[in-house]
């Protein structure tokens, strides 16, 4: 396996490779800007996908997308992906070498890019693509008084791992609604999982969660427990929150993705694959390649992959396209 060379902002170090759980073991070399982008990954290379919750679709997917590399590049390109808080952590953690690629909500993803949000200097990432959609899912319990995003003041409501494009959200959607995430709520910071389970035992009165349709974890909740609980629409905090990003956009939860009595308005934000700047080109090309020829093969392991398009899979500004992701997508015909 071959090590690899991290550019950290304020120059070049070689990072030891991290051993443990999902972390970086024998990476892909970095770019070379002036050789040919070939696609061919001719030596073993191991990449760290970082995804995001357990029970979260980047998880599903990506722990997908790590099974498809191997056979897509003749056994040269393997993949582990490793649970992780989600996209304001994986960027953080792609930039100082832990993993090779990241899930990420647009979002977080023009935020790293310009410096800004939870991110005080421009960082060095890239994307391979836009791929599927999230959509943002709030959940109240019917014992709690709650209708709205407004109605959280005093309540015990989860908006997400630290760190996560869902914490992002969860705290510009309560600021359009008037509320200051800091005081008028009683913030719990969780991950899905513990979400879910507050929420059945009455220790949480409501939650943000920003993932593809279905998500594991909300449909394990309306199964087992969708009587006391209801979606929250999001209809009238668009226009204020589609004047922060043009990323944040109108969308539906339909009421058979969770087996619910009507459709939900909600607000959706496209996902982007990032990597760092200096990767590979040939392995980045690889990856991206392996993205839409395997889609069919993600969308089995959750529906959400269906919506990854060659279409669509250029609109990324103003995040770049690293330059072995423009080669594969113009191989592949995308516009």
């Amino acid at each position: 396996m071959r090590r690899i060379d991290v550019r950290l902002a304020a120059g070049l170090s070689v990072l030891a490779l991290v051993a443990g759980c999902g972390g970086q073991q024998g990476g892909a070399d970095t770019d070379d800007a002036a050789s040919e982008v070939t696609c061919e990954v001719t030596k073993e290379t191991r990449v760290g996908i970082a995804t995001g919750n357990a029970t979260g679709v980047y998880y599903v997917v990506g722990n997908a997308l790590a099974g498809q590399l191997s056979g897509a590049t003749g056994g040269k390109l393997t993949g582990t992906a490793a649970e992780t808080g989600a996209s304001v952590q994986n960027v953080e953690q792609l930039v100082g070498g832990q993993y090779d690629v990241a899930f990420s909500l647009f979002d977080t993803a023009v935020n790293a890019v310009e410096g800004k949000g939870s991110f005080t200097a421009p960082q060095p990432v890239q994307a391979l693509a836009r791929i599927y959609d999230n959509y943002t899912q709030v959940v109240v319990r019917n014992d709690s008084g709650i209708t709205s995003v407004a109605d959280m003041r005093g309540k015990r409501i989860s908006t997400g791992s630290p760190k996560s494009g869902t914490e992002v959200i969860a705290n510009r959607l309560l600021e359009a609604a008037g509320l200051d995430p800091a005081k008028d709520i009683r913030a719990q910071r969780l991950d899905l999982t513990k979400t879910v389970e507050g929420i059945k035992d009455g220790s949480v009165d409501g939650f943000f969660w920003s993932g593809g349709l279905p998500t594991g974890g909300l449909t394990d909740l309306f199964t087992t427990a969708g009587d006391t609980v209801t979606f929250v629409g999001l209809a009238p905090l668009l226009p204020k929150m589609a004047a922060l990003s043009p990323g944040y956009q109108e969308g539906t939860i339909g009421r058979d993705v969770y087996k619910t009595a009507a459709d939900t308005p909600t607000i959706v934000v496209p996902n982007v694959l990032l990597v760092r700047k200096d990767l590979d080109a040939n392995v980045t090309c690889a990856i991206t390649r392996t993205v839409f020829e395997k889609r069919d093969a993600l969308a089995q392991a959750n529906p959400a992959a269906k919506g990854i398009s060659l279409e669509r899979a250029r609109r990324t500004l103003p995040v770049p396209l690293h330059r072995g992701a423009d080669k594969a997508l113009k191989d592949l015909g995308a516009n």
